[in-house]
């Protein structure tokens, strides 16, 4: 017999904003695993990208910024129904849970490197240190929090001119809280710190403060009108700077000798950190989907539904499973699957440089994928639903 989702008191457009680009996440990292030179080359590369390779990273840009924001906006609903102490004391201790998992459990799953030679600080980490960052800014006035969010957001990248380049603690630091950079600390141990927090502090700050909307007993009409506003808002101050050129996002975009790369270069944004740009062009179509699947609900919905409310569980799982895929492939065409452990050494010694396949395989792959842990999902979400007195299902 099918089973049923339960009624909650959730609200079912987040979570189903949620569940898309949690699907859409699994595209980039089955790209990852899969697509030929994924390893070594960036696709956003106008001189190596192709139009198709290019619009299918793209599209994940939006994953990180929605689930980080939306992140700050499940922090102000569970508080409303808490005290600021309890909300404090679940913020701080859900963060540090979440880098611990991202430093022993998320590495693990990417790498299969047992010895942790390559450490990889992503979007677990930079979801975890900022709850921890949100938990002491909760005390303040919400339009105080609001304004930090507003100028960490619209003035973070005036920081763009500052560089490090070695290892100091003044320079690790600032690779923490604003650059993106890869230390090899020894031939055989190298640290990524891919996502700088800075940025991702003021979008958890925002989306707490966007919580508001979804408060008890707000009229659905006036948020409606602030999704539509502030979506094509957004979207508009994303076409205004990025014509203009002068400020907004690291890389300025430039003609190019075909149209189609044109267009690349208009959308080819700095993801580490996120610029503005790229967060105006993120977070503006989500608001607007929002909007529209306000009161949405069907079998689509449903089914994107799922994976928003089991969004740490499917992450985990969706990358272990894509990772055995990968090696069950490798072992298929009669390679050598331990390329597939990827150490600090098999980067450098660019083993994986002739690894991979088709686009065409990789949306299939993804698909497949998709598929295969939808079950695996739903049970859990029921499972979640029917015990919500177990209170340590919230940290998972």
């Amino acid at each position: 017999m099918t089973q049923t989702i339960p009624k909650t008191n959730r609200i079912e457009s987040i979570d189903v904003l949620r569940g898309v680009v949690m699907v859409i996440m699994a595209l980039d990292h089955v790209r990852d695993y899969f697509h030929y030179g994924s390893f070594f080359n960036d696709p956003t590369n106008l001189e190596t990208t192709t139009p198709m390779l290019f619009f299918t990273r793209f599209i994940t840009h939006y994953c990180a910024p929605v689930f980080v924001f939306l992140a700050g906006t499940s922090a102000f609903l569970y508080g409303s129904k808490k005290t600021k102490g309890e909300l404090f004391k679940f913020l701080f201790t859900r963060g540090l849970w979440l880098i611990f998992l991202e430093v022993v459990v998320n590495n693990l799953i990417w790498t299969f490197d047992l010895s942790y030679s390559i450490q990889i600080f992503q979007v677990i980490w930079a979801i975890g240190a900022s709850m921890i960052f949100l938990s002491f800014l909760i005390y303040l006035p919400k339009k105080v929090i609001l304004g930090m969010g507003l100028l960490i957001i619209f003035g973070h990248n005036l920081l763009d001119g500052i560089v490090m380049q070695g290892q100091s603690l003044q320079d690790i630091v600032w690779y923490i809280l604003h650059q993106e950079q890869r230390m090899h600390l020894n031939p055989n141990y190298t640290i990524v710190l891919k996502y700088p927090l800075v940025p991702w502090i003021g979008m958890m700050a925002l989306g707490y403060c966007f919580g508001q909307l979804y408060s008890k007993g707000f009229d659905a009409t006036i948020r409606k009108n602030w999704l539509l506003n502030m979506g094509f808002a957004s979207i508009g101050l994303f076409f205004l700077l990025r014509s203009l050129n002068l400020y907004g996002d690291l890389v300025p975009w430039s003609m190019q000798d075909t149209t189609t790369k044109t267009i690349m270069s208009f959308f080819s944004l700095t993801k580490y950190p996120p610029s503005l740009l790229y967060f105006c062009i993120t977070l503006g179509p989500s608001l607007l989907f929002l909007y529209a699947f306000e009161s949405t609900k069907n079998k689509l919905t449903d089914f994107f539904l799922v994976f928003g409310r089991v969004p740490l569980f499917y992450y985990f799982l969706h990358v272990f499973v894509i990772h055995v895929f990968a090696i069950m492939g490798i072992l298929i065409f009669g390679g050598d699957w331990h390329k597939m452990i990827l150490t600090a050494e098999s980067f450098s010694s660019k083993s994986l440089s002739n690894y991979g396949y088709s686009l065409f395989v990789v949306y299939l792959v993804w698909i497949g994928i998709v598929l295969l842990l939808y079950p695996l999902s739903k049970k859990y979400m029921l499972y979640k639903a029917n015990n919500k007195d177990k209170w340590w299902l919230s940290y998972l």
